[in-house]
């Protein structure tokens, strides 16, 4: 069981605590989903290997991470808080405002620096996200950009 291969997820679930939003919205969680199921890497340390299937959920504005096997034994339940990732996520979105409306009106040149910015607030996002994991669930950088989307996306109502 210990191969590379099977630390990965396999499925991932947005719980009904998340709530639902607008179609657009719901539609970018979706992409979300796929990206990251397609492509991952995901270790709950301390455990043989998986693959896994993981819940998110909020609990008391809590992030709430329900490691499962694919069989749907427990592997792990971990909560974090969502304080460190409001400013981000809310420095994301504005910037995120100021990309769109760059893409009908600026320049290449500032658009390509309003892009650098984003993907630099991502970056800190996925980061603080591996932080808040470490010695918990370890998984590559990618895996961790595409988590932290989702988790932007809980925010994100439409």
């Amino acid at each position: 069981m210990g191969t590379k291969g099977s630390f990965r997820l396999c499925d991932v679930v947005l719980d009904d605590t998340i709530g639902r939003a607008t179609p657009d919205v719901e539609h970018e969680r979706a992409v979300a989903i796929f990206d990251l199921i397609e492509e991952n890497t995901f270790e709950p340390i301390g455990h043989a290997g998986g693959p896994y299937r993981l819940n998110i959920s909020l609990l008391d504005s809590k992030l709430v991470f329900t490691v499962r096997t694919e069989a749907g034994e427990d592997v792990a339940t971990h909560i974090l808080s969502l304080t460190p990732f409001r400013r981000i996520v809310k420095d994301y979105f504005l910037i995120c405002e100021s990309y769109y409306q760059a893409i009908r009106s600026a320049t290449p040149s500032q658009i390509e620096a309003i892009d650098m910015g984003r993907r630099g607030i991502h970056n800190e996002g996925s980061q603080t996200l591996v932080d808040r994991l470490s010695g918990k669930i370890k998984f590559d950088f990618d895996t961790a950009r595409r988590l932290f989307t989702l988790v932007c996306v809980l925010y994100w109502r439409g």
